[in-house]
């Protein structure tokens, strides 16, 4: 997963890397949820904006790890909105989310920049 770097607007397959799912799944999603309807720039491509990418981790929270069909997700999602809930609750799905990226992005870095010790690097010139 790519680190969430803070843009205006992200490509479909931004948006696919960050939430995890494939561009298809979100277009799929697109016409189930009317809660998810990213604009389309002057190309003509999908532009998701952060509160989109927020809701379609919300929605993936709600399909995948709370089992809901579609059906009862738009249904949880009605209930969000008209409790003036959904806006914290898009916040708090997609803090995990954030935090999992950085901490990824942050492993891979320390595994660039960390120096083999000097026993593997010995063990190496000496095999084979």
């Amino acid at each position: 997963m790519e680190p969430i770097v803070r843009k205006t607007y992200y490509s479909i397959s931004e948006a696919s890397d960050l939430t995890g799912l494939k561009p298809h799944v979100l277009r799929y999603w697109e016409s189930q949820f009317d809660v998810l309807s990213p604009t389309k720039n002057s190309g003509g491509n999908r532009v998701y904006r952060a509160r989109e990418i927020e809701t379609i981790l919300l929605v993936k929270r709600l399909l995948y790890e709370k089992r809901f069909t579609i059906a009862g997700a738009r249904k949880e999602l009605a209930r969000m909105r008209s409790e003036g809930e959904i806006a914290e609750r898009r916040k708090v799905n997609a803090a995990p989310a954030l935090l999992a990226a950085i901490r990824d992005e942050l492993d891979a870095l320390r595994r660039e920049l960390t120096i083999p010790a000097a026993d593997e690097s010995a063990s190496d010139e000496s095999a084979p």
